[in-house]
């Protein structure tokens, strides 16, 4: 069986750079802990990037969200705390993406075969649901999960609607806290 564990976006700029926010900075010990283990457990891991260049104000992108991010080799592009400190190796696939999802992940997905992928990171109602899509489109019957313990949003009512959608494209989404 082959496994794959997408780390999304857990970059400083989304964590407590140009559009970080609270709650981001508590993910990077979690997600530390599952990329361990999930290379214990065999799993392959990869990274996306939100990638701009110095141009993102003029990008469709950048002239509907003016704050600049995430620019090629900034400080703000680099991966965030123990995730990119100490767990990325230089074997993992790493995949910069100038928007939100990744046409490129979702080609390279489909060559690689995997049975499960999970994703994690940030940020869940935009990058981490584009991109789960752009999975479930390239590996239809591979099982697809993102952890809700391991991603987050600014806004909480989009991150759980986002999670909703998640679960209604048939994607599992454990460590939802019981609505009770």
């Amino acid at each position: 069986m082959k496994q794959l564990l997408l780390v999304v976006d857990y970059q400083r700029d989304f964590v407590d750079g140009a559009l970080g926010f609270a709650g981001a900075e508590a993910l990077d010990g979690p997600i530390a802990r599952r990329i361990a283990r999930a290379r214990d457990e065999g799993w392959d891991v990869a990274f996306t990037l939100d990638t701009h260049n110095d141009n993102y104000l003029d990008t469709q992108e950048g002239r509907k969200l003016p704050v600049s991010h995430c620019i090629l080799n900034s400080d703000g592009w680099q991966l965030y705390g123990q995730t990119g400190q100490a767990l990325r190796r230089e074997t993992d696939m790493v995949i910069c993406k100038p928007t939100f999802p990744s046409l490129w992940l979702g080609n390279w997905l489909k060559q690689q075969g995997y049975d499960t992928v999970e994703l994690c990171g940030l940020v869940s109602h935009i990058c981490v649901l584009s991109n789960a899509v752009m999975v479930k489109a390239a590996l239809p019957e591979a099982e697809i999960t993102v952890d809700a313990a391991l991603t987050a949003s600014y806004d909480p009512v989009l991150h759980e609607k986002a999670l909703d959608v998640l679960e209604g494209l048939q994607i599992n989404v454990p460590g939802r806290p019981d609505a009770t």
